[in-house]
């Protein structure tokens, strides 16, 4: 797929090494045809998982005739059927994603940027493994979304809109993980690249649970930038909030413990949330090269 390359977030000669992970669910899932991964499904065909009576009336060709031979007693063989793997990437779009950004025009170096870079090599990996993956934009509402697909124009058609996401001001992402909700109708996996910095975390995470509810698998992304972690030496400052929330006018030393104090406790707090509600949690810093992070995940997921 030639083509594929015009995406600045797409590196196929760093990714090809990746080609060979695969991306494995941890819990079973629903698909639309036979694949790799344990369905919820038990039918007739897939690997062979239990016997159970059989009942009048069923097919009796799903008789384990063999059995009957030497038992005298009918059963039925059960199999558990593989299917595809649904990935959805949820992306927050949200203006605090554009911390470490060169300038208001310029996201290179931002949260945003290597969300960007995460979600791009995901979705090649994914789909490289004859599975399927869309996309969701999250802002106060859904900003973009594709269904899941796997054929080469979807893939170059995600990776384009993902290129063009551009942040805006927003303090709540549950609106639009809701709306995400309503429009997904087979289970599967939500990865969510976000930097949890949201006005109402209750309420957050209250739209992540109906995902879990579902059965979904959720992977949460937590991207810090190493400048979120600890303050600038110097004397005086103007911190900007990228949301609307105003200035503040310092020295970085009259705030430093106070301050990293609460960006431990937001950090702390993110992953009881996503622990509680049943969800992968990863703390990922832009420093790490984002093929490091998708290596490590996909490596730790086989096992």
């Amino acid at each position: 797929m030639p083509a594929s390359a015009t995406s600045k977030f797409l590196d196929l000669q760093a990714l090809a090494a990746l080609e060979r992970l695969r991306f494995t669910t941890r819990h079973r899932i629903e698909g639309g045809y036979s694949g790799r991964h344990a369905s919820r499904q038990k039918g007739g065909s897939g690997e062979f998982v239990d016997f159970r009576e059989y009942t009048p009336g069923e097919d009796l060709r799903r008789l384990d005739w063999k059995v009957y031979a030497r038992t005298g007693k009918s059963y039925i063989r059960q199999y558990q059927d593989e299917t595809n793997l649904l990935c959805t990437l949820a992306i927050d779009a949200s203006a605090s994603m554009m911390f470490g950004a060169k300038s208001t025009t310029d996201s290179t170096g931002s949260k945003l940027d290597y969300a960007k870079f995460l979600a791009t090599g995901f979705a090649h990996v994914i789909t490289h493994g004859q599975d399927q993956v869309g996309l969701a934009v999250l802002g106060e509402t859904l900003k973009d979304s594709l269904p899941c697909a796997g054929t080469p124009t979807h893939l170059l058609h995600l990776q384009s809109a993902i290129e063009d996401i551009q942040a805006t001001e927003s303090l709540n992402l549950a609106a639009g993980l809701r709306e995400l909700f309503t429009r997904t109708t087979s289970r599967g996996v939500i990865i969510l690249i976000s930097d949890f910095l949201n006005d109402d975390l209750d309420e957050l995470f209250a739209a992540i649970r109906m995902f879990r509810h579902r059965q979904f698998e959720v992977v949460l992304l937590h991207i810090v930038h190493p400048d979120e972690e600890r303050l600038p030496d110097g004397t005086s400052y103007r911190f900007e909030g990228l949301e609307g929330d105003g200035r503040v006018d310092c020295s970085p030393a009259q705030i430093r413990d106070e301050y990293e104090k609460q960006f431990a406790l937001h950090l702390s707090m993110i992953r009881t949330y996503a622990l509680a509600e049943g969800c992968d949690y990863r703390l990922v810093s832009t420093v790490q090269s984002y093929l490091s992070v998708i290596s490590s995940f996909l490596v730790e997921r086989t096992g």
